[in-house]
């Protein structure tokens, strides 16, 4: 029994330490969290996107729902892979397609109807599900839509968030520092495709 109690005092005195050392509120860069709302809009599936083609209406598109696979068939091009892509991206691909059917085409892209903007709130709220806007929402806006944390939720909040790789990462935040006005930084945008969970 001697030799067990200074190993417990050990393992007292670590966690004690640990405990006061910073947490991972603290320790995290949320202002390095990519912000859809200060960039350009990205098109995803199911939206739907006008093309015009200045003085070329055999080319014009108007009003093409973005399929699963994430292309639009644009007349005499063919298919067109525009999911994933900014309006502007789309354009200047388009002028290059086009530029065998028209010399220096002046190309409009825009997007017509708002619909690949989904995402998942689960856990302990009071009505989980799968949620869709025509804007982009923040965590503590996502939550409400699901009916805010029920009687059981804690604090803490994680967002699962897939990279450009596939990979999915967690963001941790705590609701009451958001709700109480203390860390309005945590209070990041959602982007298509997060899956937020309230614990």
């Amino acid at each position: 029994m001697k030799k067990v109690v200074p190993a417990l005092l050990v393992l007292l005195g670590s966690l004690a330490l640990s405990a006061c050392g910073p947490s991972i509120y603290e320790t995290y860069a949320y202002g390095k969290e990519y912000d859809p709302r200060k960039h350009e809009y990205v098109i995803g599936v199911t939206d739907v996107i006008s093309i015009q083609v200045y003085k070329s209406p055999d080319l014009s598109l108007g009003g093409a729902t973005v399929r699963p696979d994430g292309v639009v068939t644009i007349p005499l091009v063919g298919d067109v892979v525009v999911a994933g892509k900014t309006p502007s991206q789309v354009r200047e691909d388009l002028k290059k397609r086009f530029s065998e059917f028209v010399k220096e085409a002046t190309v409009n892209v825009t997007v017509a109807g708002f619909n690949s903007y989904r995402f998942i709130v689960s856990g302990q709220v009071n009505k989980s599900g799968s949620f869709s806007q025509k804007y982009y929402v923040t965590i503590s806006e996502a939550v409400a839509m699901a009916g805010g944390p029920n009687k059981f939720a804690g604090d803490q909040i994680v967002i699962y968030r897939a990279d450009k790789e596939g990979h999915i990462r967690e963001i941790p935040v705590s609701f009451k520092a958001i709700m109480g006005g203390k860390r309005p930084d945590m209070d990041v945008a959602i982007v298509p495709g997060d899956s937020v969970v309230v614990q």
